[in-house]
């Protein structure tokens, strides 16, 4: 996959097909570590023994609707081909912990991608999951939570689609300001949004 968004996005698919109703993804930078993680905690099913075991390979799956499951098998790829490693920990019927490790300056990392988007493309097919988005940079955060976004939006839904617009670009706002290290009214640094972005 050419952006990690996209790996998130992989990781959260299979989450929701193991039956999770809650969802955490968590996106850590560390310029001084210089390393980059991922992780997505979910509260489904849990993975079977065998796929825990063959995790690089693409030709073992849980999913019945297709034979090679390769979203885990090309995560972990990424992640070693970046001085990474990706570890799985899984409990039957309590959920799922993926955190994939990458050296943040090694030239073959990709691109984060459209974060925003493809958050505002989870909670658009699945706005009764709870969902929590946490991005560190340093000592910067900003933090999404569906369950306190709901309460803010007054009777709003957070699948209508002039909700998840002005989220989008929420988000894409916040993540600018992280990534570049400067701090406005609705900074990632205070770790919430500001209603009246919404």
């Amino acid at each position: 996959m050419r952006e990690l968004s996209l790996h998130i996005l992989d990781l959260v698919e299979n989450a929701l097909t193991a039956g999770a109703d809650r969802i955490a993804v968590r996106v850590e930078e560390s310029t001084a570590a210089d390393r980059l993680s991922i992780g997505v905690r979910d509260n489904g099913r849990g993975m079977p023994e065998e796929k825990i075991r063959h995790l690089e390979d693409p030709f073992v799956t849980t999913r019945k609707t297709r034979r090679v499951g390769l979203g885990l098998s090309l995560l972990a790829a990424a992640a070693k081909r970046c001085d990474g490693d990706l570890a799985v920990t899984t409990q039957p019927g309590r959920g799922t912990s993926v955190r994939a490790d990458f050296r943040r300056s090694h030239i073959d990392l990709a691109p984060m991608g459209d974060i925003a988007a493809t958050i505002g493309v989870v909670l658009s097919a699945n706005p009764d999951v709870d969902f929590t988005y946490t991005h560190r940079v340093d000592e910067q955060h900003l933090t999404l939570n569906t369950r306190e976004l709901n309460s803010e939006l007054e009777g709003r839904a957070l699948s209508d689609p002039t909700v998840l617009h002005h989220l989008t670009v929420a988000i894409r706002r916040s993540l600018k300001n992280l990534t570049s290290g400067t701090t406005n009214r609705s900074s990632p640094r205070e770790g919430k949004y500001d209603k009246t972005d919404l």
